[in-house]
C-alpha cells in the first residue's frame, strides 16, 4: 500500500512503484500484477525511504525522504549510478517546518528539463542535467 503520494512512475511499458523501503516493484499497467522487483543499493548499502519517483532518460530518479538528494537508479539492477545533490537549493528562510523537505520531481521529456520542489516549498526549481558523454 502507498502511504505517501508520488511513489509511482512508468517507463512506457511498466509501472514502477516504491513503498518507501529500498525496493522498487514493477507492475503490469493493465493488470497491476507484479512483474519484477529490485532492491536499490549504493554499493553494498540498501537505500531506504525512496519517495518521489520519476523515469528520466532510461533511469529512475528517486528522492530519499528527509534528504536533499536524488538517487539515479539503473532499473535493471537497482544499482545507484549517481546522486543529484540539492543541498541549500531552498533558502533556509523558507524551511520553517521539519517537513519542508525535497519531495517533488517532474521531468519534461520534450524540452529535457527536470523540475524539483518540496513539501511546503513556495517555489519550483528547474534543474539542468548534463548529458553523459
Amino acid at each position: 500500500m502507498i502511504s505517501r503520494g508520488g511513489r509511482l512512475t512508468h517507463d512506457r511499458t511498466r509501472l514502477i512503484m516504491s513503498n518507501g523501503s529500498a525496493s522498487l516493484r514493477f507492475l503490469d499497467p493493465k493488470t497491476l500484477h507484479e512483474t519484477g522487483s529490485v532492491t536499490v543499493r549504493d554499493g553494498n548499502v540498501a537505500v531506504r525511504d525512496l519517495n518521489e519517483l520519476e523515469y528520466v532518460r532510461g533511469e529512475i530518479f528517486a528522492n530519499v525522504w528527509h534528504t536533499d538528494r536524488i538517487a539515479r537508479i539503473a532499473p535493471e539492477s537497482g544499482r545507484v549510478t549517481g546522486w543529484i545533490g540539492l543541498r541549500n537549493l531552498l533558502p533556509q528562510v523558507y524551511q520553517l517546518e521539519p517537513e519542508a523537505v525535497l519531495n517533488g520531481i517532474a521531468y519534461d521529456e520534450v524540452h529535457d528539463r527536470l523540475f524539483v520542489t518540496g513539501k511546503l516549498w513556495p517555489k519550483l526549481f528547474e534543474v539542468h542535467l548534463e548529458r553523459e558523454r
